[in-house]
């Protein structure tokens, strides 16, 4: 089932608003060769309510001697992938101000084994909700390909927020080590 099956105009708002932001997808994937996008879950309509989405980018995934991370005197160089997945959900009341899309990178297989998720002040590396992507600021979110694009600027650090300041880093940790290290190394600046 593809988008182009779906009259807007026999749809309900909801209805209208995913299939929106399904078209919006499409189009904007189409001209990247570096991101796909593939359908994971269905509302009873048939509109998609689940996305994965696939980024090509070569950034990092975690750093050398994590467990002594930012101590004085020990260096915590970055190590890289290139290949993450990022569960997009909407909620039931998507798109209502309380109903926000939830962004996360999945941190492990199928199995349970860990894969390579990111390492970036503005996603979760460490403890709970590892992987959640901290995106959904209402005053600049205006739809999912926005924010898909938005998350292909983390991964290769053209934007982010380390600042204990608002708004927030999603993970302190990585954030510290952003500006203790990966600043003055210049290891940030790997995509520039």
């Amino acid at each position: 089932m593809s988008s182009d099956s779906f009259d807007p105009q026999k749809l309900s708002g909801r209805n209208r608003r995913l299939l929106y932001e399904w078209r919006r997808l499409e189009q904007q994937l189409a001209r990247r060769h570096d991101i796909s996008c593939r359908v994971m879950r269905r509302n009873a309509d048939g509109l998609p309510t689940g996305y994965l989405v696939d980024y090509h980018l070569r950034s990092i995934c975690g750093v050398e001697n994590v467990d002594r991370l930012n101590e004085p005197g020990v260096a915590n160089e970055p190590i890289f992938a290139t290949g993450f997945l990022m569960q997009i959900e909407l909620p039931a009341n998507y798109p209502c101000v309380d109903g926000a899309p939830e962004f996360c990178f999945q941190t492990a297989d199928p199995s349970g084994s860990p894969i390579a998720h990111p390492w970036h002040p503005n996603i979760r590396y460490f403890g709970d909700f590892a992987g959640r992507v901290c995106i959904n600021m209402t005053d600049t979110y205006t739809d999912l390909a926005w924010g898909v694009e938005r998350v292909a600027s983390y991964l290769t650090y053209e934007t982010y927020h380390a600042y204990q300041e608002p708004p927030f880093p999603e993970d302190l940790k990585v954030a510290a080590w952003v500006l203790r290290q990966g600043e003055p190394n210049e290891w940030i600046y790997f995509n520039q």
